[in-house]
């Protein structure tokens, strides 16, 4: 991680002047304001068309109408509710369970930034924890997908016309997955947290659920892609490993129960499950960036010094996505974007920004600053990084696009979903067929329907943009894009 050669003396060298310079030359005219507060509305606004399941009747996106309401009926089980990960319809439990993660850490640490969308937010947090409950409701045994994967990439149907198959799949004893149980034990654990003094009792009721289903967890170890692998495979197979959830479910399990086991666990843990791996991953499938950051927090307040290496590896990260010095794994694109090879780039784009801001007010709050060898990183120009990104995100690029749909003068609007791309049900009303619905999809024109907060996988590493459904790596929307996002424009719609 050697900085990148310059013509300047190390002496001249400080980081500020360093990232000033990259962040200037990544703009190709000056930016114009955003409106941060109007994009966190409609980035949690996005939540509410990815629903499954009976719609309430403040459901604001009125073209969707309900779905999969027998969802579970094929196992005995009730597993109604809870999102669609992307543009298909099926339930992926593991994306799915980093999301509600990702809406519940953005509510602690930026709750308070949110004004008079918490509220919303809050119910984002809790349609996704009130569908874990179902997925974890028998003893031993965790939901982790409803929908045969196949069958509906088959299709190309609205939700509320749903005739694939909608098969549940589950982890036990016999078929192990730390990992997608780790993760839905994270949520839990961490909607304890924002509902411990807005509903007691349900957070009392998510923490006690949480601390099951690690047990389970940890007890039965395995990958749930080795269990499930041609339903998981390649869509949301594990190429990580399960241990990094671990130790990501007990570090939220410590930080919601104040347990001292759990911090036992981690202490005991840190080398067997790798803490160190992989800094600067972080998303559905690697926790390791995110396990490493959420930790600091508690070393850095002075109260956890047998855990200074999850800070070593912090800072290590920090170093490795800062402009300016040389990482394989991270690269900028000439406009200035987080770029990280495979596909929907813009997930790691708001995961590894949202950890940006959120280090660098732990730093702020323990006046650390960075040392990244001769550079110093402090935590103003941590957040000016993360800015920096979610500006690019919102039209502050060389295509002068905003990638969230509804947002700006202009946006993609071809995007790879289906229930966007057909026409409504209001619109509408006769059943669309599986292959009926091609026709939509190889359309040139633009949806019919607005997935309004919809943030897509984004640009290529040379910042050109397909806005073609058939792209879906670059034109197709996600939860676990949004939900880191929404932290982050809480803030900054408070700061700036």
């Amino acid at each position: 991680m050697a900085p990148m050669a310059s013509h300047f003396p190390a002496k001249f060298q400080p980081l500020s002047f360093i990232l000033l310079i990259s962040l200037l030359s990544f703009t190709s005219s000056p930016a114009t304001a955003n409106n941060y507060g109007d994009a966190l509305r409609k980035s949690i606004l996005f939540f509410e068309g990815q629903r499954s399941g009976k719609l309430p009747p403040d459901q604001r996106l009125r073209w969707r109408g309900d779905s999969g309401l027998h969802d579970g009926s094929t196992a005995g089980v009730d597993l109604t509710g809870g999102y669609y990960d992307a543009g298909d319809n099926i339930k992926f439990g593991f994306p799915m369970a980093f999301t509600t993660t990702m809406l519940a850490w953005s509510v602690i640490d930026f709750g308070r930034n949110m004004g008079p969308e918490l509220g919303n937010a809050l119910k984002a947090v809790r349609w996704g924890t009130d569908y874990l409950l179902k997925a974890t409701a028998i003893p031993g045994v965790v939901f982790v997908q409803v929908g045969d994967p196949y069958s509906d990439h088959n299709c190309w149907e609205r939700p509320e016309d749903m005739d694939t198959l909608r098969t549940a799949y589950k982890i036990d004893a016999n078929h192990p997955g730390s990992d997608v149980a780790g993760e839905t034990a994270a949520a839990l654990a961490a909607a304890s947290i924002v509902f411990r003094s807005r509903d007691p009792a349900y957070s009392r009721r998510l923490l006690d659920r949480a601390v099951k289903v690690f047990d389970f967890a940890d007890r039965h170890r395995g990958a749930y892609s080795n269990s499930l692998y041609h339903w998981v495979c390649p869509f949301y197979c594990d190429v990580n490993g399960y241990q990094d959830e671990l130790l990501w479910g007990a570090a939220w399990l410590h930080k919601a129960s104040r347990q001292r086991r759990y911090r036992e666990y981690i202490v005991k843990n840190e080398v067997i499950l790798r803490a160190g791996d992989t800094i600067n991953e972080f998303g559905w499938d690697n926790k390791h960036a995110g396990i490493n950051v959420l930790i600091s927090k508690e070393v850095l307040m002075g109260r956890a010094n047998d855990l200074k290496s999850f800070q070593n590896n912090a800072d290590d990260f920090i170093c490795s996505i800062l402009p300016g010095i040389s990482h394989p794994q991270v690269q900028y694109s000439p406009g200035g974007l987080i770029f990280k090879a495979g596909a929907s780039n813009m997930q790691h784009v708001t995961s590894l920004s949202f950890l940006l801001l959120a280090y660098s007010n732990y730093l702020s709050h323990s006046n650390h600053i960075v040392s990244c060898g001769h550079l110093s990183a402090s935590p103003s120009l941590l957040k000016q990084l993360a800015k920096r990104q979610v500006d690019y995100i919102l039209g502050d690029n060389p295509l002068r696009m905003s990638y969230m749909v509804g947002y700006g003068r202009r946006y993609p609007e071809r995007i790879h979903h289906r229930g966007s791309s057909i026409p409504s049900v209001r619109a509408h009303p006769a059943h669309v067929s599986c292959k009926e619905g091609s026709r939509y999809f190889l359309s040139p024109n633009p949806n019919p329907n607005v997935l309004v907060g919809a943030v897509v996988g984004g640009p290529n590493s040379s910042d050109s943009f397909p806005d073609s459904r058939p792209f879906f790596q670059e034109s197709e929307p996600t939860t676990y894009i949004n939900a880191p996002l929404v932290g982050l424009l809480a803030f900054f719609s408070a700061h700036y």
